[in-house]
């Protein structure tokens, strides 16, 4: 593991604790399970491009779906 993937994975997972408390406070489960993966992904996830990709993809997911 190098320092590159663990400071990714900690960005991803402190913005995937916003997005968990922003969806349960609100109601919104879009975002409520998409904190949830951006807090567990980068724990399996050994590639930094995979990672980023990845979890850039559960970022914009509940701009588009708005549930």
């Amino acid at each position: 593991m190098n320092a590159t993937l663990l400071l990714w994975g900690v960005l991803f997972s402190s913005i995937g604790m916003g997005y968990f408390v922003y969806g349960k406070k609100q109601e919104r489960r879009v975002a409520l399970f998409c904190g949830i993966g951006l807090m567990i992904i980068p724990y399996f996830i050994g590639s930094v491009f995979v990672l980023v990709a990845l979890c850039l993809a559960l970022l914009a997911l509940p701009y588009f779906f708005r549930v």
